[in-house]
């Protein structure tokens, strides 16, 4: 039995392997995570090695191998073992009043929705607040986020299906094959998997009826890295 941590790094180890063929470093390791230090990637590596699902190879840099993966996991991750992320989905009604930021229970926060954002063909840019939505703190972790509700289709061979409300944590950077929040020419907004593609950035579609749109690093601005998302049904 794995620790949610433990197996949200076993699942970005192995994700990070059949991108590049590359294990991740530590520091990718902790970013991806949240952690503050290198120690808390440490023992989550020794767990994993200990329960046989890595292994360390010797007198390599870098050096992890996923051995297995569990064979019970929740869907999110089991889209991860074929290839493709999809982010953990939270069921819920989109309607229901959450506290105020102010006002968050100890195990709840107030995230903001901040209007719509592309998975498709870009539209305006990020909007003012309009509403909040009341999220579980403990699958948040630590830093900012905002909320976007998603429209267009060009994201659902990651999950991501229109009318759903996208959890989006706060930040200018973000890794290759992280699917970001990406602000083009300070106008249009969209949700898209990001490459490097030398000094280049490739904002990637999950969806192979579009096309992946290639843009000079000038043009583009990073305004959030995906956490998770809330599916109203």
């Amino acid at each position: 039995m794995l620790t949610r941590k433990q197996l949200e790094l076993l699942m970005f180890i192995n994700e990070r392997l059949k991108e590049s063929g590359i294990p991740p470093s530590f520091d990718e390791m902790k970013d991806a995570l949240d952690l503050r230090s290198k120690s808390g990637i440490h023992r989550l590596i020794t767990a994993l090695e200990e329960r046989g699902f890595i292994r360390r190879l010797p007198n390599r840099a870098r050096a992890l191998e996923v051995l297995r993966l569990p064979e019970a996991v929740n869907p999110s991750f089991a889209a991860a073992r074929r290839g493709g992320f999809r982010p953990n989905v939270i069921e819920g009604r989109l309607g229901k009043a959450p506290k105020d930021v102010g006002e968050a229970a100890n195990d709840s926060v107030a995230v903001p929705v901040m209007g719509r954002i592309a998975a498709g063909v870009p539209i305006s840019a990020i909007q003012n607040h309009s509403h909040s939505i009341s999220m579980p703190a403990e699958l948040l972790g630590g830093g900012e986020f905002f909320a976007l509700e998603v429209r267009g289709d060009s994201m659902i061979d990651a999950g991501i299906l229109e009318g759903d409300t996208v959890i989006v944590k706060k930040q200018d950077t973000a890794n290759t094959g992280d699917i970001v929040v990406a602000l083009i020419d300070d106008e249009e907004a969209t949700l898209k998997r990001l490459r490097r593609k030398g000094a280049s950035v490739a904002l990637e579609a999950a969806n192979p009826a579009y096309e992946t749109r290639i843009f000079g690093p000038d043009r583009v601005r990073i305004q959030g890295r995906l956490s998770g998302l809330v599916r109203s049904y």
